[in-house]
């Protein structure tokens, strides 16, 4: 068990709030973790909702709303701080803080109007649903996809270097080009549009008229497909490389299909055996 949430040494009302609270393998267990992510997920759409401007007449009764979670999650985490067996550990663990964030808006309200809306970082407290729904065999991918993105960070260093250094090229020579009176009043201006035209987003708020920078422009966009396509392709190999290392891609030696999962002993394809 993580030390973070290893019980308190108490058999009485302690230990048994602690696996209501904390466990997910008894039905009691699971209700609370099913009804604390409705809960979540209920305080967020409120606050959400609080925002809509046509909906201002009920902010009253969305404030009151807002109070009821905020005071629920607080006699919750209130409770995980009193089951646990070290209750320091678990306020600065990760759920810990988040626990702490979920609530903190809603008092910082009372000192800084508008505070409240801060609390949609509660929606974090949702990742609780993978031990619900025992998603943590996907622990494993995550943690593949990790360490593929963690040995491609020099390729990807030097790619986005090379993109910055075309932008601040292109964007200064479309300020040579075409110059403030067709919308390019600096330089930063020009950067802005070569980063908006390389990765085809296109505002089209800033754009040129004159035909070279027309021309210019068209390289541009050309160049913007061929770049966008350079980092997938670098994660793509590291993330091959990862699941070769660890014997994620397990091939049929007869028909040769591969994808298989790692506890198959038969081919999806031909039904030839695997090899263990």
């Amino acid at each position: 068990m993580n030390p973070v949430q290893a019980p308190a040494r108490d058999s009485g009302w302690r230990g048994k709030t602690f696996e209501v609270i904390f466990g997910h393998e008894t039905k009691a267990g699971k209700t609370f973790d099913v009804l604390l992510i409705f809960a979540i997920m209920a305080s967020v759409a409120v606050v959400m909702l609080d925002s809509v401007a046509a909906l201002q007449a009920l902010h009253p009764l969305f404030l009151g709303a807002e109070w009821v979670f905020t005071l629920l999650f607080t006699a919750e985490y209130l409770l995980r701080l009193a089951t646990v067996r070290k209750p320091s550990s678990y306020a600065f663990s990760f759920f810990g803080v988040v626990d702490v964030l979920a609530v903190l808006p809603t008092y910082l309200s009372l000192l800084v109007p508008g505070g409240q809306y801060l609390i949609v970082i509660r929606i974090l407290r949702v990742l609780r649903v993978f031990r619900v729904l025992k998603l943590v065999r996907y622990v494993g991918e995550a943690r593949t996809l990790g360490l593929a993105l963690r040995a491609s960070r020099y390729k990807i260093t030097v790619f986005l270097l090379t993109v910055l250094t075309i932008v601040v090229v292109v964007g200064s020579a479309m300020y040579l080009v075409e110059g403030p009176e067709h919308g390019f009043t600096s330089i930063p201006r020009g950067v802005y549009w070569a980063i908006v035209t390389l990765t085809t987003v296109g505002y089209g708020d800033v754009a040129p008229e004159t035909p070279m920078g027309q021309a210019l422009a068209a390289l541009v966009m050309i160049m913007g497909y061929g770049i966008i396509a350079v980092p997938t392709g670098i994660v793509t190999v590291e993330l091959a490389n990862q699941a070769r290392q660890q014997g994620l891609i397990i091939s049929c030696s007869s028909c040769g299909h591969s994808g298989h999962d790692q506890d198959a002993r038969y081919c999806k394809r031909c039904g030839g055996g695997l090899a263990p």
